[in-house]
C-alpha cells in the first residue's frame, strides 16, 4: 500500500507552482529524426543529443524516445505559438569527445536548445562546452552533482546522486534500521556519488554504517563483498549501481542466505520487467528504491504516457523515457517564453530567455511538478518503490516536494 509524505521529513526543498505544458493524450509518432512536416523557416530548431548506439545506448535511446514523443505531440496540438518543433537528433556513442563534436554540429545547425546529454561523462563535457554559447540544455538523466555547475544555461529533470542518497538514508532511519551496509562500483561517478551521500547522511542520523563493499567494473561474482556484508549482521545494503549488477547481487546475496533487505536508487530501474528478470520475484522480497516513475502509477496521466508511448515504439516506457519526455517538456516551456517575447531565434536574448523561461517556470510532467529555485536541479517528487509477490513495482512511498 502505498502512502503519502513531505518530503520535508527526508530532504530539504523548495516549493513548486503548478503551471506547464503537458501534452499527455494526443499520441504522437517517431520518424527517427526530425519532426513530422519536414524543415521549414518558421520551425523552432532543439536538438536531442545522448548515445544512440554502443553500451549505454539503451539510457540513450529511452531519453530520446521520450524527448520525440513530446515533440511530435506539441506539434499535433499547433507547436509553440503556431510554430512547429523541428529536432535534431544526434548519436554521441557514450562518448566524451564524440559528445562535444555532435553538440558542435547542432550548434551549427541553428538549434534553439539541446535536450541531452544522457550519462554524465559525455553531460560534462558538454556542459562545459555550452557555456560559451550560452546553450539552454535540459538534461534527462544525467545526476552527478556537477553537472549543472559550469554555467547557468544548464538543467536537468532528474533528481541527483547526492540526493538520492540521503532519500535512502532518510527511509532506512524511518524504517529503524540500526545497522547498515553498501556495496558499489568503484569508480563509478553515479555509483560512489550515490555511495558517498547516503554514507554522511546515514551515519548524521545515528546509523552504523558497518562496511562499504567496493567491486570493479565488469565482476560478476560478489561473494567477498556479500560474505562481509553478512558477517557484519547488516539489516540493510543499499545497492546503489544500475540494474544488470543490482541483479546479480541481491540473487547471489539471496542465494547466500542474506535475507533483510535491500536499498537502491533510480538505477534498479528496470531490473524486472523489460526483455528479461535481472532477479526474481522471490529474491526482490524487501527491496526498496527511490524512482519518478514506474508503469504501475494508476495516476491517469503516467497511464495515458504509457499508452500513447507503447503505440509509438511498441515496448511499455522507462523511467529514462519518462524523463526524456520531461525533459523536452521543460525545454518548451523555456521556449515558449522566448518566442512568447518575440525575440528572434538564435539570437543571445532569445537563448537567456529560454534560460530564463526555465527557471521560473514550472511543468506538470510524467515524473512530478518540477521547477528550479536557483540552480539547475529540479525541485520534484520522487517515489520509493517495492516489489509484490509476482515482482510487480509497487508505490511505498510518495514523496512529496517540501512548500
Amino acid at each position: 500500500m502505498s502512502k503519502n509524505v513531505s518530503r520535508r521529513q527526508f530532504v530539504a526543498g523548495a516549493g513548486v507552482a503548478a503551471l506547464g505544458l503537458g501534452l499527455v493524450g494526443c499520441n504522437g509518432g517517431s520518424d527517427g529524426g526530425s519532426s513530422e512536416g519536414g524543415s521549414s523557416d518558421a520551425a523552432i530548431k532543439v536538438g536531442i543529443l545522448g548515445p544512440l548506439s554502443g553500451s549505454v545506448s539503451n539510457y540513450g535511446i529511452a531519453c530520446s524516445n521520450g524527448a520525440k514523443l513530446y515533440f511530435d505531440q506539441l506539434n499535433a496540438n499547433g507547436g509553440i505559438n503556431g510554430k512547429q518543433v523541428e529536432y535534431n537528433e544526434q548519436d554521441e556513442k557514450g562518448d566524451a569527445t564524440e559528445a562535444v563534436n555532435a553538440y558542435n554540429m547542432l550548434v551549427e545547425d541553428g538549434v534553439t536548445g539541446i535536450v541531452g546529454d544522457v550519462t554524465t561523462g559525455p553531460t560534462v563535457a558538454v556542459a562545459q562546452a555550452s557555456v560559451a554559447d550560452n546553450m539552454p540544455c535540459v538534461t534527462p538523466s544525467a545526476t552527478a552533482a556537477d553537472v549543472v555547475t559550469y554555467g547557468t544555461n544548464y538543467f536537468r529533470a532528474c533528481v541527483t546522486d547526492p540526493e538520492q542518497g540521503r532519500i535512502m538514508a532518510a527511509f532506512a532511519e524511518e524504517q529503524g534500521y540500526k545497522t547498515v551496509g553498501t556495496i558499489y562500483l568503484s569508480g563509478d561517478d553515479y555509483s560512489q556519488g550515490v555511495n558517498d551521500a547516503f554514507v554522511e547522511a546515514a551515519e548524521a542520523a545515528g546509523i552504523t554504517v558497518a562496511t562499504q563493499e567496493a567491486y570493479a567494473d565488469g565482476d560478476v561474482s560478489f561473494s567477498g563483498q556479500i560474505t562481509n556484508l553478512m558477517a557484519a549482521d547488516v539489516e540493510a545494503i543499499l545497492c546503489p549501481n544500475y540494474y544488470e549488477d543490482d541483479g546479480m547481487i541481491v540473487t547471489q546475496a539471496r542465494a547466500a542466505g542474506y535475507d533483510g533487505v535491500f536499498l537502491g536508487v533510480d538505477g534498479w530501474s528496470g531490473i524486472v520487467g523489460g526483455d528479461s528478470d535481472y532477479a526474481s520475484a522471490a529474491d526482490l522480497h524487501d527491496c526498496y528504491y527511490c524512482c519518478a516513475f514506474t508503469s504501475s502509477n494508476t495516476d491517469e496521466a503516467v497511464q495515458q504516457f504509457i499508452s500513447d508511448y507503447t503505440d509509438a515504439y511498441g515496448e511499455a516506457p522507462t523511467n529514462f523515457c519518462a524523463l526524456g519526455y520531461d525533459a523536452a517538456m521543460v525545454l518548451a516551456n523555456g521556449i515558449k517564453s522566448a518566442e512568447d517575447a518575440g525575440l528572434e531565434a538564435g539570437s543571445d536574448d532569445y537563448k537567456q530567455a529560454v534560460i530564463d523561461g526555465i527557471a521560473d517556470g514550472s511543468v506538470e510532467g510524467i515524473t512530478g511538478t518540477i521547477s528550479y529555485d536557483g540552480t539547475g536541479d529540479p525541485v520534484k517528487s520522487s517515489l520509493i518503490l517495492t516489489f509484490d509477490a509476482d515482482g510487480k513495482e509497487v508505490i511505498q512511498e510518495t514523496l512529496d516536494a517540501a512548500e
